[in-house]
């Protein structure tokens, strides 16, 4: 499982993670299309190479023209459920603008969706929040980890005065994130409030105990002091899960509605979850209720257990250890059309089970695909693993 790991030592922003995300391999065709993708017109992507304390950088900046009002978090939410985004992105971008909304109406004293953004700062936040979802979907990477965070010392400039670091906002994002104890090097403002919701909405947490680096890429931020390099770094790597141990959750539920099965689900995955599984049950005095059975990491069982709690109704859930033996996997980005991109698992069978591979599209991009192109999901599923197996058998000419 090809996986990213976020590495902010001196901070992260939304340029920085876009910087990032071309430089460790993403196109810059994609970047430069997104603005039209999300109907916002005028604005100009430039991409350029930087040196950061002499660290070779990607810089992304965006020239956008004045824009004759702000907007609301909700007109922001709108905008990107209206977008041809693939529900991964969808979803987990509207997580990230709801996340700022109530994050700056705790400051300000305002309902989440009336939190107003300037001008040009929607647009911008608006662009690094889906194109810093999206990027990871173009490497074709299935998990995304963070190392510590800096969030640098002092003050911050602020509209309505100087602000001591990390600004309110940024500071509540960051609840429930790892943040580095030092600080950083960093004097002033590290971490934006899009670079930390970013975090939030994309990272499990730690990263995996054991991975093979395949690349890195280094983002710039704006300045560029002469004492530490001011980018943020990004490792893509293979997961080493071919053998190891998981812990196994279950729980058994009686007095939830089964319609909240689907977001707790949403929330174990997004803990760190392998996988989840919900089947009916008899429970005592006669009453139907559900089984939720969850696999995890070991070194992410805490926080997964943690979801489990916090998403269902449960008052007790039994752990126990277990051994999984996994085929060796990646993951081929095929294209449908010059704007519509499924990405497709390949597992690799072992010589004992006659070699070969097997292929599977993810379910969300095939019906993002299928809405895309007005074709019904099973010829996209179809398309997509006719057009992997000859992508895979062209690269082991």
């Amino acid at each position: 499982m090809r996986i990213a790991i976020l590495d902010p030592a001196a901070g992260i922003s939304g340029d920085m993670t876009l910087g990032a995300l071309l430089s460790a391999g993403a196109p810059a065709a994609w970047l430069e299309d997104l603005p039209r993708r999300l109907a916002l017109t005028g604005v100009r992507v430039t991409v350029r190479e930087v040196k950061r304390s002499d660290v070779a950088c990607t810089q992304v900046e965006f020239a956008i023209p004045e824009q004759p009002h702000g907007r609301h978090v909700g007109d922001l939410i709108r905008l990107v459920e209206r977008a041809p985004l693939s529900d991964w992105v969808k979803e987990r971008a509207v997580r990230a603008f709801r996340l700022i909304g109530e994050a700056e109406g705790r400051v300000h004293g305002v309902a989440p969706e009336q939190v107003h953004l300037h001008e040009v700062g929607a647009v911008d936040a608006v662009l690094d929040i889906v194109g810093g979802i999206e990027g990871f979907a173009q490497l074709g990477v299935e998990a995304v980890y963070n190392l510590p965070v800096a969030v640098g010392s002092g003050w911050v400039e602020a509209a309505h005065g100087r602000l001591p670091v990390p600004a309110p906002a940024t500071a509540i994002l960051l609840e429930g994130v790892e943040v580095a104890g030092d600080r950083g090097p960093v004097e002033g403002e590290a971490t934006t409030p899009t670079g930390a919701v970013l975090v939030r909405v994309l990272s499990s947490g730690a990263p995996p105990a054991r991975w093979r680096l395949v690349r890195s890429g280094w983002g710039a931020g704006q300045r560029n002091p002469p004492h530490y390099p001011n980018a943020l770094r990004l490792l893509v790597a293979e997961q080493a899960t071919e053998a190891g141990r998981v812990v196994l959750l279950a729980t058994d539920v009686d007095d939830m509605s089964p319609e909240y099965v689907e977001p707790l689900r949403q929330a174990l995955v997004c803990a760190g979850a392998l996988d989840v599984q919900t089947w009916p049950v008899q429970m005592k005095k006669g009453r139907s209720g559900f089984r939720v059975e969850v696999m995890a990491p070991e070194e992410l069982a805490e926080g997964v257990t943690a979801a489990l709690f916090r998403h269902s109704t449960t008052a007790g859930i039994r752990r126990w250890v277990a051994e999984r033996a996994t085929l060796p996997r990646r993951q081929v980005t095929v294209q449908l059309s010059p704007e519509v991109a499924v990405r497709v698992k390949v597992l690799e069978q072992p010589d004992a089970a006659g070699g070969g591979v097997r292929v599977k599209p993810e379910y969300d991009d095939v019906l993002a695909a299928a809405r895309a192109l007005g074709r019904p999901p099973l010829e996209i599923a179809r398309a997509a693993e006719r057009d992997a197996e000859a992508l895979v058998a062209k690269s082991k000419e």
